[in-house]
């Protein structure tokens, strides 16, 4: 093996564990695995391997580099690891960095690497402090009473706190465990305090662990024809929402909750309009400070929540609950997506993520399950839950395919590239040619050309000169 050959080797192997890396990182961004890929492979790319074949999973990358016995498979997996927005925001520089080139594959694996172990921007008291917010503007949002935003505020701090301790084992059973403690404040509360709908103030403290993003996305997967990572993004999405429901119907069933307490009554507003515009500030400022974001992201992520919540409203009066996600969808993916384009602008996942917890594709979803179980209800409750869930997935497809349609043109629909016409001399003509044997008729020549054709003259009967010392045959050794 050459030194050459060698070197090419280390070059492949680092580029491999270099996307490796980008695909976990997106994968921790919750990111879909056919724009995980896509991203892959413009990577690939721009650093001259166009031959790299990519298989990505919502917990797994695997790169094959080379063919036959020359080639190279690396996987990576990955399992309940998830970038807070300061890590997406990193995560994205560098790849637009890489997309280009600019970066050698071993100084992106430092640059990975920094990535995971990046401190928040915030101490606990602030991201504590953060949640309580974002809790307390999503009540807001969901049930419009004082009571009900107090009690989200005290139980997003408690639950914000607990979520800070970094135990793997822990966050196995933590749905349970916050849903359960949900459950035994809310339900005796709502018996002596005027909290409107329990079931939805329930909602708020435990939106951080809804699986919107994942239900959502799962969809999407689905329809863009990734079975194997739609199917399990679907089922983990599934599971989180059995597991909170079975923490509350456990709680109810120990204080001696009526069955009729399950079902929602639906928002009851008890404050004026201003209540939605105070809950998106606090639900915006919440997630920039529990998820410790860039300051120059803020504005960003308030304006995809706005048109959101307000395509929401318009969806709602129009057509139901089923169309409000929808129309929210259609008119916040654009914005997503015009945004991520922009030399200043925010990653994509960065503004989807709140827009999905606005949407409330997962508290539909908990609403429909508690229902179902906890009164009993059937799965009528559940199958309308999980129809808002594929409208929002609709919307947001549809949103991409207009962004595309408008921002690239009906190119990338169809298109088809020319092939390379070769030049073709233009025939002067018999008249012209028959002209040219007069010396008279033939162009002037340049003042240098005598000079060039006695140079290349000179050069060719030095070639034909034999050289002293050297043979005039063979390899070019030396003569004897």
């Amino acid at each position: 093996m050459t030194d050459e050959t060698q070197a090419d080797e280390y070059d492949a192997a680092a580029l491999r564990r270099f996307l490796l890396g980008l695909g976990e990182g997106m994968n921790a961004s919750e990111s879909s695995v056919d724009r995980t890929s896509e991203t892959l492979q413009r990577v690939a790319t721009a650093y001259g391997a166009r031959e790299l074949e990519f298989f990505v999973l919502p917990t797994a990358v695997m790169v094959q580099t080379g063919e036959g016995d020359a080639g190279r498979v690396g996987l990576r997996t990955a399992v309940n690891v998830a970038f807070r927005f300061d890590q997406i925001a990193a995560l994205y520089r560098l790849i637009a960095v890489a997309e280009r080139g600019k970066i050698e594959p071993v100084a992106g694996i430092r640059t990975l690497n920094d990535i995971g172990a990046m401190k928040p921007r915030w101490g606990w008291f602030t991201r504590t402090f953060g949640h309580a917010l974002l809790t307390t503007g999503l009540a807001l949002l969901l049930v419009p009473n004082w009571w009900g935003a107090v009690i989200a505020f005290a139980l997003g701090a408690v639950i914000g706190l607990v979520k800070l301790i970094p135990s793997s084992t822990l966050g196995l059973i933590l749905p349970i465990v916050v849903a359960f403690g949900s459950a035994l404040v809310v339900f005796p509360l709502a018996t002596v305090l005027d909290v409107g709908d329990p079931v939805l103030v329930l909602i708020a403290p435990l939106c951080t662990f809804l699986p919107g993003g994942a239900l959502t996305t799962g969809t999407m997967e689905l329809a863009t024809g990734q079975t194997v990572a739609g199917a399990s993004r679907l089922v983990k999405g599934l599971v989180q929402l059995a597991l909170l429901t079975f923490g509350i119907v456990v709680a109810g069933s120990l204080l001696g909750v009526d069955q009729y307490e399950y079902v929602s009554t639906g928002v009851d507003s008890r404050l004026g309009w201003w209540a939605g515009v105070l809950g998106l500030v606090l639900f915006a400022v919440g997630n920039y400070l529990h998820f410790s974001a860039p300051g120059r992201t803020f504005p960003w992520v308030f304006l995809v929540l706005v048109v959101a919540y307000l395509a929401q409203l318009i969806g709602a009066a129009v057509g139901g609950a089923t169309i409000s996600g929808f129309v929210g969808a259609l008119a916040m993916t654009p914005v997503v997506l015009w945004i991520g384009g922009l030399k200043r602008g925010a990653p994509t996942q960065l503004t989807f993520l709140p827009a999905f917890w606005l949407l409330v594709p997962g508290a539909t979803g908990l609403v429909g399950f508690t229902e179902a179980v906890g009164a009993q209800a059937g799965l009528d409750d559940f199958a309308a839950a999980f129809l808002s869930i594929i409208s929002i997935a609709l919307g947001v497809l549809i949103g991409t395919a207009l962004y595309r349609l408008g921002h690239q043109g009906a190119e990338e629909i169809f298109h088809i590239d020319e092939p390379a016409t070769p030049s073709v001399r233009e025939d002067p003509g018999l008249v012209t040619r028959l002209m040219h044997v007069f010396p008279w008729n033939r162009p002037p020549e340049h003042p240098h050309d005598h000079t060039r054709r006695d140079e290349q003259q000179s050069a060719a009967e030095d070639a034909d000169r034999p050289v002293p010392g050297k043979s005039t045959s063979g390899e070019g050794e030396p003569g004897t």
